[in-house]
Parts: C-alpha cells; sequence; structure tokens
C-alpha cells in the first residue's frame, strides 16, 4: 500500500516575518521542508500533496517544489478562506483561512489512501517518517468496541462497532520550545500508548517549563506529525460543520487538527496510537530560531544521518 504524505505549507510565518518555507537552513541551500521530503522518500512514501495558498502556487512550485521532480510525485491543494461546507460563508471582517483543521478537509479530494500529515515549517527528524510510513503501509487491526444492548435472556449481543486507528508522533514538550518567544501546543493525555485526549495550549514560554512549574516539561505534545487512513476524512467533515455552527462568526477562530482527532477520540470514533521516536523536533518559530536550526542540521549531516546535498 502506497501512502501518500500532506503537507500544510499554506501558512505565511506572520511571527516569522515572512515564507519561512523556502527559508534556506541546509549547508547547500536546503529548506527544512527539502529534509520532511527526502526523509519521506527514504521512508517509502511515494507521493507528496501540499497545501498551499493560491497567492504563492507559483513561488512555491518553482522554489521548492521543483527540486522533488523525478524524486516523488508531486501534487498542490489550495487553502482558501471561502473553501467551505455546502450552507456557510465567510463573515464579514475575517481575513485568515480556519486553521490546520480546514487545511486538511480542503485537501479531501486528492486523498485516495493513507496519508500522514506534517507542517511544511517542522524538523521531525527521519525516524519519525520511518514510524509513520511503517504504520500506514501494515495498518494494524482496528480495535473493537464493546457491544450495547446485550440481552442476558436470549444471550444476543450485537456485533461491536470497528474503531479507525490513527497514529500521531509524539514529543516531548521541553524539547519544542523557542527561547525567542511564546508557542502554541498541543498537550496530550496518553493512557497505554493511546491518545486520551488532546488540549491546545497557546502562549507557552521557556520559563513556564520545568520542575514545580505550569508544565513539567514531560508532557507529550502533538506537532502535527499524524498517520491517517481514510475514515479521518468523515470525523472531520463533521467536525468542522460543527465548529463553524458554534464559531464560525469569530474573526479568528481556528479549526485545529490536533483537536478535531481528541474530538473522535472523545466519542469513541477512533483511537490513536502514540508513536515513540528516537528523532528530535526543532523549527523556525521565530526567525531569531534559524541559526539554531542550522546548527542542529550542520550536526546531523557531521554525523552522516544526511548528505551535505540533498538534491
Amino acid at each position: 500500500m502506497q501512502s501518500s504524505l500532506l503537507v500544510l505549507a499554506a501558512g505565511m510565518g506572520s511571527r516569522y516575518g515572512g515564507l519561512k518555507q523556502i527559508d534556506p537552513v541546509g549547508p547547500a541551500g536546503e529548506t527544512v521542508l527539502d529534509y520532511a521530503v527526502f526523509d519521506a522518500v527514504r521512508a517509502g512514501f511515494k507521493r507528496v500533496v501540499f497545501v498551499i495558498r493560491e497567492e504563492f502556487a507559483e513561488l512555491f512550485k518553482t522554489q521548492v517544489a521543483a527540486k522533488y521532480a523525478g524524486l516523488i510525485a508531486v501534487d498542490y491543494v489550495f487553502q482558501s478562506l471561502a473553501a467551505l461546507p455546502a450552507g456557510f460563508s465567510v463573515p464579514v471582517g475575517r481575513e485568515k483561512p480556519w486553521g490546520t483543521g480546514h487545511a486538511v478537509w480542503c485537501a479531501r479530494a486528492a486523498l485516495g489512501g493513507n496519508f500522514a500529515v506534517i507542517n511544511a515549517d517542522d524538523f521531525y527528524g527521519s525516524d519519525s517518517f520511518a514510524q509513520l510510513g511503517k504504520f500506514l503501509a501494515v495498518p494494524a487491526p482496528a480495535p473493537a468496541r464493546a457491544a450495547t444492548g446485550y440481552d442476558p435472556m436470549s444471550g444476543h449481543r450485537p456485533p461491536p462497532t470497528i474503531l479507525a486507528e490513527f497514529a500521531m508522533v509524539g514529543f516531548r514538550l521541553d524539547r519544542t520550545l523557542s527561547e525567542h518567544g511564546a508557542v502554541s501546543r498541543g498537550v496530550c493525555t496518553v493512557n497505554y500508548g493511546k491518545l486520551a485526549g488532546i488540549v491546545e495550549q497557546t502562549g507557552i514560554m521557556p520559563t513556564e517549563v520545568g520542575a514545580g512549574l505550569k508544565f513539567s516539561g514531560e508532557e507529550t505534545v502533538s506537532m502535527n506529525c499524524w498517520g491517517f487512513t481514510p475514515a479521518v476524512l468523515a470525523g472531520l467533515n463533521l467536525q468542522f460543520r460543527e465548529f463553524l455552527k458554534e464559531k464560525g462568526a469569530e474573526l479568528k477562530s481556528e479549526f485545529y487538527l490536533p483537536a478535531a482527532v481528541a474530538g473522535m477520540v472523545a466519542r469513541a470514533e477512533a483511537t490513536v496510537r502514540v508513536l515513540p521516536t528516537t528523532s528530535t523536533w526543532f523549527g523556525v518559530t521565530y526567525r531569531e530560531d534559524k541559526p539554531r536550526v542550522q546548527a542542529a542540521i550542520a550536526d546531523l549531516v557531521a554525523r552522516g544521518l544526511y548528505p551535505a546535498r540533498l538534491f
């Protein structure tokens, strides 16, 4: 079974101050996204689908995706503010699309099988993609939910309901911070290797993380590194409609992908296996983060984990 990689690349990077998806950080001018595609190919992914904004399409295609020709099949999907389910409209004054959950929803017609989801500006490491590749290539049998309606007199029990099973690569909170400002993270509750819930925590500062502080640092967080079967799309569609009914009039509300997945777990529609990884995450939330990312990649190259030139 061949899996696709869905890359969320529609954000402008307002805090970063530019289109950070095309900012070079590698020794031969590679971007963080280049390393993700390189790792995905090594993990067996055969197709990458980029979710981008239409106004940046030509720039993105010529400066980013052109280098992947012959390496992996490339497709594009546009995330636009006006892309909404029938019966909904954009409120007056809203300027930005609806978030990461909306980005995946916009790509639903381009996804014909199992797929992974990542952010374009996060470095997840080769083991993260290897873990997702294995999960998506040979999905584990979906667990069964206990059936209701058991009749003790007749012994009749309805057949169990089969749940969808997804995966998430989890990272430690204290390894996903920026020393240059606040970050938002989906803080997870994990029980016996399964995701039990996610709470979106905004404005997390490094000074709040550590022993005796608001966060211990050992919490598992979602960095939007997911493995999905097509079953996720129906749940996403339902929750997006519910979100629009409740918060669609708010000018800055966002439909977060982690919250949508957590909603499916809470409704007993799906289980999510939390995949451990030996990879280290790093990213460029702020422009001041760039030297640290460059140094980290240079170290990986020096250790022989990546070639000095990817393409």
